[in-house]
């Protein structure tokens, strides 16, 4: 992705020297997410601190020696990255112009229709953070909040997706990003209050296979966005195939298989690799927001 030199969106909060804070609601409610197989509570988390803390005022040494700035998290450290702060580090101005390209594409789609698109956030942390929709750990992955309209990112969730799931390059990243931004355009849209509508009463099987729907739509969306992305000539050789094989390592029966050795279906939430790789595949073909009706007929 030839993505140098391009504007940077001003909509990014790095949060990555705050270590997130304590407090807010546990279990991230409303947070829609990239799977990552890890867990979804921060509550382990909490009772590390606490346990390091009393310990210290209990043995008389510094508590933070231990803890650090992540709050006991294992996080990555930025501060060298390209000889700079974390402020200035390559990967943020890749993440910021990412959003800047999303940005442009989305703010062209809306005016299209009719309507006015609007930016949201995008916040880096390290660790741990505090959303409107709750606490959550890096161990969560990637998640929108349509609560603040705001996407929160640990990038150690890049390093992961290229060490860990075998999907490399700067295009699995930018549709990490895009495939969040396409829940932002669900939430415009009055999508996602429907589909919360929609959950009421269901149970736990069909409103998987809601939420299944609705992280396909959004698959569709980052497609639609690489559509007119690579319409720019800013797409290089390989790219899309790199976000295909993203899409396919971050299936709910891929990561499955991964983490247990097998797959409980019905437990499935975000879909299947083939089905992820099919809805970011007809975005990326043919463009149309039409195209990306997955709420009924087959998927």
């Amino acid at each position: 992705m030839l993505w140098r030199g391009r504007r940077q969106s001003d909509n990014i909060e790095d949060q990555r020297s705050d270590g997130g804070g304590l407090g807010g609601g546990l279990g991230g409610d409303g947070q829609f997410r990239i799977p990552i197989g890890g867990r979804t509570g921060g509550g382990g988390s909490i009772l590390l601190v606490i346990l390091v803390v009393l310990a210290g005022w209990y043995f008389g040494f510094d508590p933070s020696q231990i803890l650090g700035d992540g709050g006991g998290q294992i996080t990555e450290d930025t501060s060298s990255q390209n000889g700079g702060s974390p402020a200035n580090d390559e990967m943020k101005q890749f993440v910021a112009t990412v959003l800047a390209e999303t940005e442009d594409t989305w703010t062209g789609i809306f005016k299209s229709q009719g309507l006015t698109y609007e930016d949201p956030k995008l916040v880096l942390f390290s660790g741990q953070v505090r959303s409107a929709c709750g606490f959550a750990s890096a161990a969560a992955g990637p998640f929108y909040c349509p609560g603040d309209h705001k996407v929160y990112l640990d990038m150690t969730f890049f390093q992961q997706l290229d060490q860990q799931f075998g999907a490399s390059g700067e295009f699995a990243r930018a549709y990490v990003v895009a495939h969040e931004v396409g829940h932002h355009v669900q939430n415009l849209t009055g999508i996602m209050s429907k589909f919360k509508q929609m959950r009421q009463g269901m149970s736990e099987a069909d409103a998987n296979q809601l939420s299944v729907r609705i992280e396909l739509q959004a698959d569709c969306f980052a497609g639609v966005w690489a559509h007119y992305t690579a319409q720019k000539g800013i797409l290089e050789q390989g790219d899309i195939e790199s976000a295909l094989n993203a899409a396919k390592q971050i299936g709910d029966d891929t990561l499955q298989k991964r983490m247990q050795g097998y797959v409980v279906p019905e437990s499935f939430n975000h879909g299947t690799s083939q089905q992820r790789q099919t809805w970011l595949a007809r975005g990326y073909k043919s463009g149309k927001l039409s195209d990306c009706n997955t709420m009924s007929g087959p998927i």
